[in-house]
Parts: C-alpha cells; structure tokens; sequence
C-alpha cells in the first residue's frame, strides 16, 4: 500500500482521535465550541476539533469515506500543480474545508455554551464534493449495496443538509456537511473553470436507462 497523504491524515486522525477517547480533559480542550473560541479567542478549535470523534462508529464512517474520496482529490492536485505543490494544496485543501464548514455553525452558536461538535465532516464532505465534480458519472455506493452516480446522489446529499441544518432537530452539524461540499465544489472548479464544463457535458451525456 502507497504511503500517501490521505493515508497519513487517517492515521493521525485516528491516532489524536484514540488519544482523546482515553484523555476526555484532552478531547474537551479539542472540541468546536464557538462560545469558547469567540470568548477566550481559541481559534486553533476550528482545526483540531477534526480530528477528534465521538467513537469509533463516527471515525470508521469520516476516514473510511475520505480514504476512497481523498485520495482522488490528492491524485488531481498532485497531476495539476506537481508532487510538492501538490501535496501543500492538498493539506491546505482539507484544512480549509475543516474551518470554512464551521463558520456558519461558529456565527449561529457563539452565544450558546452549551453548543459542541467535533469531527471531519467538513473535510470529508469536501473531498467527497470535489470528487464529484471531478468525476460526475462514477457511482457511489452506500453500504455497497444502494449505488447512484455521483452527482446524483451529491444533489440528495446537498437537499438532505440544507434541510437537516435548517431543522436542527439533532446532534448532528449538518450545516458542516453542507458548507463542506459547497467548499469543495468551489475550489475545484476555482482551480480550473473547465472542470465545471466537463461536468456539464458529463451530466448532459447521462442516460439513466
């Protein structure tokens, strides 16, 4: 197996993540909490907030998506801006993707202290988006069973969060998923305008039957 990027960002979220399930003063000091990041200014929150998770059921479903999904995304910045570049876009890519998901749910709850949340989803839900555009007609499978293409099942995904985030009827931040795809979508096509073209035609050329 390639030591690839993607493959040591799993292993290190896996690695902080363990430490934190066994350090819960650690994991506390970790996690996205806009009433602490905008009183006590610990900005650093937005990025370590994900690599912690919650359990293991949590960390198997963000790193198993981002392994499948990351390493397209790293394979694409590696051929566009070459290996060392390449490399910086990529952990620069999912970084970003980290703290840009979060601003939204960072201005709706900075006055609620009793809001956390901790995880990839925002990177993952990036890389997962950019994929898409890079490569609209592959399917994704949930579960290996249920398969659609991907842009396809990228819109349900897209509605579901929108709708989901607005509700916020649950513990989950799926306002960090939505932001997260639209982060990824964007920078894709930021990067090269003729991505969004290809995707058009892709989609145009798509026959369900």
């Amino acid at each position: 197996m390639e030591l690839s990027l993607t493959i040591i960002v799993i292993a290190i979220t896996c690695l902080v993540s363990y430490y934190g399930w066994n350090n819960p003063a650690f994991l506390q000091k970790q996690l996205f909490t806009p009433y602490l990041i905008q009183r006590n200014k610990s900005y650093e929150r937005f990025v370590t907030s994900g690599f912690i998770h919650k359990d293991g059921t949590h960390l198997l479903f963000n790193m198993f998506t981002f392994y499948f999904f990351g390493n397209v995304v790293e394979q694409y910045l590696m051929y566009k801006f070459g290996q060392g570049m390449g490399a910086l876009a990529f952990i620069g890519f999912y970084l970003l993707a980290i703290i840009v998901a979060d601003i939204p749910t960072y201005l709706k709850e900075k006055d609620n202290p009793s809001y956390h949340a901790l995880g990839a989803s925002g990177g993952t839900s990036a890389t997962v988006f950019a994929s898409i555009v890079l490569m609209p007609l592959s399917d994704i499978c949930i579960f290996g069973i249920f398969c659609l293409p991907g842009f396809i099942l990228g819109l349900l995904f897209l509605g579901y969060a929108f709708y989901k985030g607005k509700m916020g009827d649950d513990a989950i931040n799926h306002d960090a998923h939505f932001y997260g795809a639209v982060f990824g979508i964007a920078v894709i096509v930021l990067i090269s305008p003729q991505n969004a073209l290809y995707f058009w035609e892709e989609i145009k050329s798509f026959r369900l039957f």
